[in-house]
Parts: structure tokens; C-alpha cells; sequence
């Protein structure tokens, strides 16, 4: 049975300025505020046989929220970014803009002493292929936009400069069908609609 999986990105309160490497900061009040005005329209996802989530506090906080009741999953985490972890784009940049230019110009480097993007994408997309079939069609998983778009880069055989051309607002669902090694992009509709926080290439969250 081809599996449908669909991700929920977590709810966020601060500006796309304000966010930061590996962001561990839990929901604030705005944050809180807009999973209360979208719970109706995702409470359905609720239904599914599986509920996962990312181990970040804002997606546990949305999780919950939408009473998903989810599952954390340590390969849902974020890109591990060494010594960059919580700071914003704008602060690596002031501090190592040599080291910033290297990794945005390529998507293999580390120069932050942490994960790269294509072993990122990869091991989001390990779990990807590893859902278990047999309990059911239907998952949802609750996670960063960092993540979701590293698991669309991966369901679509991108290359991994395409994780900087994906925009994944807050609180919206993307949904991806098939099985290990085959999946493909499904849209089912008007996403939910969160704050608007659309992504600048010119910075890199």
C-alpha cells in the first residue's frame, strides 16, 4: 500500500530575521496564537495511523496543540550546524563571512564543524523511506520548515542547492506519496494558512 505521508510545519512566532541555526526557543504568544486559529482545518490530520514530530520544542508544542499526540523522532531534527547553533544568519555572517560564503557556495561543506546539506537531506530521507507500511497508509509529521523542505528536496531526486528555492511557511502541509525510493509531491487543496514569513535567498535560515 503506498504510503501517504504529511508534514506540518511548526508554528513559529518570531520574524524570519529573528530565527536562528537550530532554534530551540519554544512557541511565544503569536505562535500560540496561530495554531489556535488553524486547529480546525488541521485537527483532521489527527486521524492518522501515525504521528510523528520533530524533537525541537515548537514542534512538540504544535504537535500537541493540534492533538496529535505525536511521536518524537530524533532523524527529524535539524541540520546540526556546530558552532553557528543559535545564532541568526545575520550574526555567522559578522562573525566567519568567509566561512558563510564557503557554505553557501557549496552545499557539501561544513565549515561550521557540523552536518553538511546532502547528509542532512539524507537522513531526513532515511526516515522518509523507513515508515512502516504495515501499520497503516496515513502519517503525519510535525516538523521544522528546515526539515520538510530538506524531505522534498529528497522525495524529488533535487539537487541539494534546491533545498535554498523551497518556501515553507508555518503551520502549512505538504504532503508526499509512494513508498521508499519513490515518492512524489501531492497538493490536496488551500494549505493552511500561518503567518506569512517567505523566504529570502539572500538569507539563509
Amino acid at each position: 500500500m503506498p504510503l501517504r505521508v504529511t508534514f506540518v510545519a511548526a508554528a513559529r512566532g518570531t520574524t524570519l530575521l529573528a530565527e536562528r541555526f537550530e532554534d530551540d526557543r519554544p512557541l511565544d504568544q503569536g505562535g500560540w496564537d496561530e495554531v489556535q486559529r488553524v486547529a480546525g482545518a488541521l485537527l483532521p490530520l489527527a486521524a492518522a495511523e501515525l504521528r510523528y514530530c520533530s524533537p525541537t520544542p515548537r514542534s512538540r508544542a504544535t504537535g500537541a496543540a493540534l492533538g496529535y499526540a505525536p511521536l518524537v523522532q530524533l532523524a527529524l531534527r535539524d541540520c546540526d550546524m556546530g558552532r553557528w547553533r543559535g545564532l541568526t544568519p545575520a550574526e555567522a555572517m559578522a562573525r566567519e563571512p568567509e566561512a558563510v560564503d564557503a557554505w553557501l557556495a557549496d552545499p557539501r561543506s561544513t565549515p561550521h564543524g557540523g552536518e553538511s546539506l546532502p547528509a542532512f537531506i539524507s537522513r531526513v530521507g532515511g526516515w522518509l523511506d523507513t515508515r512502516p507500511a504495515d501499520d497503516g497508509g496515513r502519517i503525519v509529521a510535525v516538523a521544522e520548515p528546515s526539515v520538510i523542505r530538506a524531505a522534498l528536496v529528497y522525495a524529488l531526486k533535487a539537487p541539494p542547492q534546491t533545498y535554498w528555492n523551497i518556501d515553507v511557511r508555518p503551520l502549512s502541509t505538504t504532503t508526499v506519496t509512494g513508498r521508499a525510493g519513490r515518492w512524489n509531491l501531492r497538493f490536496d487543496g488551500v494549505p493552511a494558512q500561518g503567518p506569512r514569513a517567505r523566504h529570502d535567498p539572500n538569507e539563509r535560515p
